[in-house]
């Protein structure tokens, strides 16, 4: 048997060395999982990449807050379209009123993340490259529905 490439990604056992796939070929599924994103705290700050959405500058998870794009008492609801992280200035600055109303902008609207986008962000650069032409992915801190 020949041996795989040096930098091959291999399992070795005590007699052989095998390859590991990048690509399994599935012949055969019920129906494809899909599954909604949780809406929580952490899920918020993963799709915002821990970066206020008025200053653009990335935090870490303890100096950031959720701040409702609409207020709640204006009728805002507490959802993936409607929640962004803000550091504490400009949540601050911003107040209980609109962004517009505060002279500020969003860097990108909210919107509820697709399982699959979620799942990707754990991959690294080269491994999305070997899943491109299969899956829908992007690299750990790209956000795809920014792109």
């Amino acid at each position: 048997m020949e041996a795989p490439p040096p930098n091959a990604e291999s399992v070795r056992t005590t007699h052989i060395v095998l390859r590991i796939p990048r690509v399994l070929l599935l012949g055969e599924y019920d129906r494809v999982p899909r599954r909604e994103i949780r809406f929580s705290r952490r899920n918020v700050y993963l799709r915002d990449a821990n970066t206020c959405q008025y200053c653009g500058r990335p935090f870490r998870d303890e100096e950031l807050n959720l701040d409702h794009v609409v207020p709640r008492d204006i009728g805002g609801k507490t959802n993936w379209e409607n929640i962004v992280t803000a550091c504490v200035r400009c949540n601050s600055r911003k107040a209980n009123r609109l962004p517009e109303q505060a002279g500020m902008t969003l860097r990108h609207a909210p919107t509820k993340p697709k399982w699959r986008l979620v799942v990707a962000s754990s991959l690294s650069v080269d491994e999305v490259e070997c899943w491109k032409e299969f899956l829908e992915v992007t690299p750990a801190g790209q956000l795809p529905w920014r792109n």
